[in-house]
């Protein structure tokens, strides 16, 4: 009887294995690596905002506003949370990309009034904070990257047959991922230059 259980039990495995169930393990688990590089990166960004912020303000006091906007759109970043546990809630991601790119927007409107204060340019704190928020929109749009396709990879395999049918049996679901407009974006990371007296492009895509 004991011998009957542990043939069943490799059955099953077997059975298991041939269709496909192992591979989507290890997809998914994929996909929600790569969406804790992405939440990485944006935290990393968002640690820069208060130095960045107290910065420009020293330069720039008069430009209430947009200092302002960059310190709410941070805020509302911190309020949006989306876990490995969310990434099947498309109305979650759409939430999430909306509050970094408006974190987004408003970094690249503050780029631009900080052309306006030579001095601010010159500030070795602020070189070193343009330094540090170039590298991480390069790090940002490398992440995003990595899980657009770790999510095309994944839904690929549970739309496949025979793996759809192991896929519905154990509750796996097509994820959805960044907008086409936010795909786009990804190929070019914003351009952030306080040296050329340009106004950085935006990046209202992120």
């Amino acid at each position: 009887m004991k011998l009957l259980r542990v043939l069943a039990l490799l059955l099953v495995v077997a059975g298991l294995s041939g269709c496909g169930y192992n591979a989507i393990q290890r997809q998914d688990e994929a996909v929600k690596a790569a969406w804790s590089e992405v939440l990485n990166q944006y935290q990393r960004r968002a640690d820069l905002v208060p130095n960045l912020v107290n910065t420009v303000k020293g330069y720039a006091q008069h430009e209430e506003k947009v200092l302002t906007e960059v310190t709410n759109a941070r805020a509302r970043v911190g309020s949006v949370k989306l876990s490995t546990d969310d990434l099947n809630d498309a109305q979650k991601l759409q939430q999430f990309q909306a509050a970094q790119g408006e974190l987004s927007s408003a970094l690249s409107r503050l780029m631009v009034v900080s052309e306006n204060y030579p001095q601010l340019k010159a500030d070795g704190l602020f070189q070193n904070l343009q330094a540090q928020l170039e590298g991480t929109e390069n790090r940002i749009t490398v992440a995003r990257n990595r899980y657009v396709q770790a999510v095309q990879q994944y839904n690929t395999l549970i739309r496949s047959f025979p793996n759809n049918l192991t896929a519905k049996m154990f509750g796996y679901q097509v994820k959805p991922n960044f907008s086409v407009e936010n795909e786009k974006a990804i190929s070019t990371a914003p351009t952030v230059d306080f040296g050329t007296g340009a106004p950085a492009p935006s990046a209202s895509a992120h």
